[in-house]
This record gives C-alpha cells, sequence and structure tokens, in this order.
C-alpha cells in the first residue's frame, strides 16, 4: 500500500468480532470488505448496519477475490483452520490475522492477556475487577463474551488508551496473532478441549503456546505451577515467570494455605492479601482462579492493601457454577460454560452430597470417560441428551461410581432431559447442567442454553 492511499481491510465472519473489526476499520478510513457464508437474519442485520456505514457485504459465500485483494485480511475465531475459505487463500499465498490482532494496533494501553483451557473467563474477569477496586482504569474484554465485556475491535475504539486492558483470548485467537504483544500474561491451565476443530492435543496446545511466543523480556508471566504442562510450556521463555499454585509456596508468586491467600513477592515475606472465605465463588478450582487473577492484577499495576474487598465484592458469573434455584430442596447449579470433560469434572469436585448430572450437546471428540473418577462416589444418576447424548450413555454407563450412578439418554427436548433429571433427584442433592460438550445442536451458543436452564429452574420453584 503506498503512502496516501486507503487501506483495503477484508473481515471474514460476522459474528460479533468480525463485525466489532469491521466497525473498527470503517472508523479508521479503510475501504472494508466483509464476507460469510451465512445469510440467516442475525447475520443479514450485522451486514445491513455494516453496508449502512459504507461496507462492502457479501453474505451466503465467501467472496475469495475480494477477500484476496485487500491489504489486511481479519478472520473471526469461529472459522476454523480448516475452512474451505481460508485453504483457497492459503494456496494463493494471502496471509490473515485474528481480531484481537487487528484491534491492538489501535490500542495504546499494556495488555493484560488471559488464556487457558477453563477458567480463563474467570480469572480475567476477576482480574479486572481487583484492578477497578484498587483504583486502576482497567477494561475488560476479548473472546469473553456473555455481556461481561466486548470485542477487542470495539475497546480498540471505545478506550484505546486506558490504564490497562485485560483481554481472554481464545486458542483460536492466538492462533492468528503476530505482533500483538502481552505485558502480562496468564495461563490458567492446558487440558484438552476443542478436539472438532483440532486432529490433536498438541495441535490446539501449539495455539495456547502463541501466548508465550507473542511476550517480550519484559511480560510478567503468570502460570499454574500445579500444571506440568503449563510449566513446560512456559519454561525457556524470556520474561518475570510468577508462580500460583494450591499445592506450593511459590516465590515470587501466590499460594493458598489455612484458610489464607498468600502473595510471595520475591526478598520480602509471604504476605496474606485476603482469606479463601472472602471468596464467594464456588469450588476449588475458583481458588486457583482466584491466586492467578490477584497475581496478575498485582503484576499490572493494581495497589496493595485491597485484595480482600475486591474479592469480597466479586459476583459469580453467570453460566460458572451458577446457583439458580431450589425446588422442592433440590438445588439447581448452573455450569453450562463446563464445554469440556475436564470443566465438568472441575465442576463435579466443587460440589458436595449427590448429584443428578447433566451430560450433553454438540459432540466436541472427547472421551466420557474422563468424568468417571469426579463422578465416582458423587453422582446419583447421569441423564444424557442431545447430539452426543448416545456416545456420553455407552462411555459413562457402568462405570465404577456412587451406586452405579444409572445412565439415561433422554432423545427429545433439552426441557425433557431437565425433566428426567429433577424426576432422579431427590431433596438435598445438586442438579448439575454440566454437559462437557459445547451447545450448537440445541443453542445459540452456552449463554442460551444456561439461561433455558435457569428458567427451567425458576419455572419449577414454589
Amino acid at each position: 500500500m503506498g503512502p496516501g492511499e486507503q487501506e483495503r481491510v477484508a473481515v471474514i465472519g460476522l459474528g460479533a468480532s468480525g463485525e466489532a473489526a469491521a466497525r473498527l476499520a470503517l472508523a479508521k478510513g479503510a475501504r472494508v470488505h466483509v464476507t460469510d457464508s451465512k445469510s440467516e437474519d442475525p447475520v443479514a442485520a450485522r451486514g445491513a448496519a455494516l453496508r449502512a456505514r459504507g461496507a462492502d457485504v457479501r453474505l451466503g459465500r465467501h467472496d475469495i477475490e475480494g477477500i484476496a485483494a485487500a491489504d489486511t485480511v481479519v478472520v473471526s475465531p469461529g472459522i476454523g483452520p480448516r475452512a474451505p475459505v481460508l485453504a483457497a487463500l492459503r494456496a494463493r499465498g494471502v496471509r490473515w490475522i485474528s481480531e484481537p490482532e487487528y484491534a491492538s494496533r489501535f490500542i495504546q494501553s499494556p495488555l493484560t492477556v488471559v488464556t487457558g483451557t477453563n477458567g480463563k473467563t474467570t480469572t480475567a474477569a476477576l482480574c479486572a475487577h481487583l484492578l477497578c477496586a484498587g483504583g486502576v482504569d482497567a477494561v475488560l474484554g476479548g473472546n469473553i463474551g456473555g455481556g461481561l465485556g466486548p470485542p477487542a475491535s470495539t475497546l480498540a475504539l471505545t478506550h484505546p488508551a486506558a490504564d490497562r486492558i485485560v483481554l481472554e483470548l481464545s486458542s483460536f485467537q492466538l492462533a492468528d496473532i503476530r505482533d500483538l504483544t502481552p505485558d502480562v500474561g496468564v495461563m490458567t491451565n492446558l487440558g484438552v478441549d476443542h478436539m472438532d476443530r483440532y486432529d490433536t492435543v498438541e495441535e490446539y496446545h501449539r495455539d495456547k503456546r502463541r501466548l508465550f511466543e507473542a511476550g517480550s523480556g519484559n511480560t510478567a508471566w503468570v502460570v499454574n505451577g500445579d500444571d506440568v504442562a503449563v510449566m513446560a510450556m512456559a519454561g525457556g521463555f524470556p520474561g518475570r515467570h510468577l508462580g500460583f499454585s494450591l499445592e506450593r509456596q511459590p516465590n515470587p508468586g501466590a499460594f493458598a494455605t489455612g484458610g489464607g491467600l498468600f502473595l510471595s513477592e520475591g526478598t520480602e515475606g509471604p504476605r496474606r492479601v485476603a482469606r479463601a472465605a472472602d471468596l464467594q465463588l464456588l469450588g476449588r478450582h475458583n481458588v486457583a482462579n482466584a491466586l492467578a487473577a490477584i497475581l496478575a492484577a498485582s503484576a499490572s499495576g493494581a495497589p496493595r492493601g485491597r485484595e480482600a474487598a475486591g474479592l469480597a465484592g466479586f459476583a459469580p458469573l453467570p453460566h460458572r457454577l451458577e446457583p439458580v434455584g431450589t425446588v422442592d430442596g433440590v438445588r439447581w447449579v448452573n455450569d453450562s460454560k463446563a464445554t469440556n470433560v475436564a470443566a465438568a469434572a472441575s465442576a463435579l469436585a466443587s460440589l458436595d452430597g449427590p448429584v443428578v448430572l447433566l451430560v450433553g450437546g454438540t459432540d466436541k471428540g472427547e472421551d466420557f470417560r474422563g468424568l468417571l473418577p469426579a463422578m465416582r462416589d458423587r453422582v446419583r444418576a447421569v441423564v444424557t441428551y442431545g447430539a452426543a447424548g448416545r456416545r456420553a450413555e455407552a462411555e459413562l454407563r457402568g462405570g465404577p461410581t456412587h451406586r452405579a450412578s444409572p445412565v439415561t439418554r433422554i432423545g427429545g427436548s433439552f426441557g425433557e432431559a431437565v425433566d428426567a433429571a429433577r424426576a432422579r433427584a431427590r431433596a438435598g442433592d445438586t442438579l448439575l447442567l454440566a454437559p462437557a460438550c459445547s451447545s450448537f445442536d440445541m443453542f445459540e451458543n452456552y449463554q442460551h442454553r444456561g439461561d433455558a436452564f435457569r428458567a427451567l429452574a425458576k419455572a419449577g420453584a414454589p
């Protein structure tokens, strides 16, 4: 592109991230071409709004020629790496970037980037909350969704020079970054996920590794000291390494012991910053998330002494071990965000008393037998449903669990599956939605699924 020429930006995919990138590009004076293979009402509405602002919008198919002619190609996270449109661009030698990478070109703020297989949304949101509670002008966004924060491109328009921007980034978004550099980088944990998108776990972890590859010698790394895969991945990268742990006392780092949450900062001895009881979130895994958030907030400039008040003021996030009601003595807990086996197992391990478990949705290719250890002596019954219901039933049936944990598959609607689970629960039990699957067979997203579960709980309450 020559001096004074108008940049041409192509955006592939017209979800929330794609729309945000297109709006940012238009605001920066670019000629914008937007393309999506879908043309349903939500996509059409976004397209019409962008067309009214001057974008060239093509729906129902991807315009390869229009994309290839652009100076910058931005790919939405919903476009898989083996999508035909990317294969066609790859064959032409066309490179692309992710939406947060594009946004970072227009952001002056230092970035705290949070990723991991599970816990990244809670950690990112709590980190931003602790910063704000400490008087830091911090804003939250990225992949976080659910009304908790906008895409990075929206923040580039609304808060380009905040004191701090905290971004949750998925492996899909990390895969296509080039120059985005975290000032603070957080890896909550590494497990198995998105096997419907990746051929191997190694491919998934390779994209997560991009976080560390994007850093510099000035980056502060907040890493899970209890996760062997995280420690192996982070080792050797330049920067300041800070560990958080439930099992040991890293220095520098954060740890929990004796009912307290502590920070160790170099030559100083450990200082207690809060009580574990200050945390309103359920589950041992959320203690780990809190340690990561405290450590990340400290590395991001949060002042001392306000951690306890910040933790106490942070309410549970929707769809993440969210109590949504009690019906006939049965507590209903919505963990719709548990979209993989590890997250569902963590949810089970966080609950006391007998559980009736709802599992199902879009099959992501994981082995549901990974739930069996967490089910043992805890799960009264399992109800499976949706596209993955048959395989989940087969893999969970007969496992060494509490009272043999009878497994029932419901071939009908989500409401029918919830009714079946409710019928199997007794007073004092927990009816847990921890699907271990994505939601797209029946719902728009995990939020839509969780909202449906919450509505059913309210409908059943006296």
